[in-house]
């Protein structure tokens, strides 16, 4: 999947082989600042509003003053697109961080934050859409403020790795026996009706997607939990998956080696899929 030529960088446009920090950087030496991913579908962006609003209020929660308002920072991504002439698939990486300084673990005076962004091609999942894909569980053991978009990733990327090395697509976290979320998405369990998922509290990630998957549950009445499930309910789940700017609305048709319920995706997840695949104005899909 390749990058896109133009990329932006602060408030201009550059190539991307022009894009040079010092090594001296905060976001590479402290893993200080924030980040978003937005989903592009045939040129344009999916949940732009809600990744934009995500991120400032991330910046926000770890100090980080943004060198650009919403409206300005979303006109510019806007442009992004149409200096690349973008019409397919892809996503847009959007980066901030407290910038450039010598190291010192204190915040810098007076420096501004670093920020880009670019555009990468991603085709949609379809094929993993329409099957379902595997999950291995693992112990969840990032920190107290998950709701943050962060750049300290090291315990998601292990636990992807994990997942990797299994064969499998995700890694499920739990905590206390009780699951979070996944290494890069949010996850939900469908039992008699009901979706059940993770409180939006300090402790996962509040997933634009998972919002959205929010609002189609009440248009469809089906019945959205917010309670943490165990990871041994999973064992009677009618039907497991999982959502993200990447992944959409994936079914979970395996966990650590077992199928969930038949093994195949499930109605309630379907229904949520054909919604999405509305909301986004993506084209019809036979699953």
């Amino acid at each position: 999947m390749s990058v896109y030529p133009i990329i932006l960088s602060q408030t201009s446009f550059i190539s991307r082989d022009d894009l040079t920090y010092p090594f001296e950087e905060r976001g590479l030496q402290f893993g200080d600042g924030v980040y978003e991913v937005i989903r592009i579908y045939q040129g344009s962006y999916y949940l732009l509003t809600e990744h934009i609003d995500r991120l400032f209020r991330s910046a926000d929660a770890i100090k980080i003053e943004l060198p650009f308002s919403n409206q300005e920072i979303t006109s510019l991504l806007q442009e992004l697109l149409s200096k690349n002439a973008i019409t397919e698939d892809g996503i847009v990486y959007l980066q901030a961080t407290r910038g450039s300084a010598p190291r010192n673990h204190a915040f810098p005076d007076d420096t501004p934050a670093n920020v880009y962004a670019y555009i990468r091609e991603m085709p949609r999942k379809l094929q993993q859409l329409t099957n379902g894909v595997a999950a291995i569980t693992h112990r969840d053991t990032r920190w107290e403020n998950c709701y943050i978009k962060s750049l300290n990733l090291l315990p998601n990327v292990l636990a992807k790795q994990e997942a990797q090395e299994n064969g499998c697509y995700e890694a499920i976290l739990q905590k206390d026996g009780l699951v979070t979320e996944c290494s890069s998405s949010n996850i939900y369990l469908v039992k008699d009706g009901h979706i059940y998922t993770h409180p939006a509290t300090n402790h996962i990630l509040h997933g634009c997607v998972r919002m959205r998957v929010e609002q189609f549950a009440a248009d469809l009445e089906i019945p959205f939990m917010e309670e943490a499930f165990s990871v041994d309910a999973i064992a009677d789940a009618d039907e497991l998956f999982l959502s993200s700017s990447t992944s959409e609305v994936m079914p979970v048709v395996e966990i650590d080696g077992e199928p969930v319920a038949d093994g195949k995706p499930g109605k309630i997840t379907r229904q949520i899929q054909e919604v999405y695949e509305t909301d986004a104005n993506l084209s019809e899909v036979k699953h």
